[in-house]
């Protein structure tokens, strides 16, 4: 396998710490949520950070299937929801919702488009049957 690109990043003090790419460009400081037991406040945290690579990633994926498809997504966005569970045997786990709106096209089209995207998002690939992923198609309400 080639290498494209690699991020490091280094987190001291888990949920509640600080985070740093070794670049420097990423230096954000963590909270633990509310619902968590945390303080809450201006702080991100770990899902937040999850789901925004992933709904870029999925962007991505989603503008390439749909150039090679010589598809227009106009004003497209993708938003994830990554939420934290605990399961039956109180462990934590993951589950992500993906929200995909691309105006005027037809459903059936964007499903398709969707359905392509997340076979080849690298985001989808590696959460592929280890978490549960939801796929919606977002439309316009006439």
């Amino acid at each position: 396998m080639k290498t494209l690109y690699s991020a490091k990043v280094t987190t001291e003090g888990g949920r509640k710490g600080r985070t740093t790419s070794d670049d420097g460009i990423l230096d954000l400081q963590l909270s633990m949520p509310k619902s968590l037991g945390g303080e809450g406040g201006e702080h991100t945290n770990p899902e937040q950070l999850f789901a925004a690579g992933y709904s870029a990633c999925f962007g991505s994926a989603l503008e390439m299937i749909a150039k090679n498809a010589n598809v227009d997504l106009g004003d497209y966005s993708v938003t994830v929801k990554i939420d934290l569970e605990q399961n039956d045997d109180k462990e934590m786990d993951l589950s992500a919702v993906i929200d995909v709106y691309i105006p005027e096209i037809e459903v059936e089209k964007g499903e398709d488009l969707i359905n392509e995207a997340h076979e080849v998002c690298p985001y989808s690939r590696a959460t592929r049957d280890n978490i549960d992923v939801t796929l919606n198609l977002l439309i316009d309400e006439d």
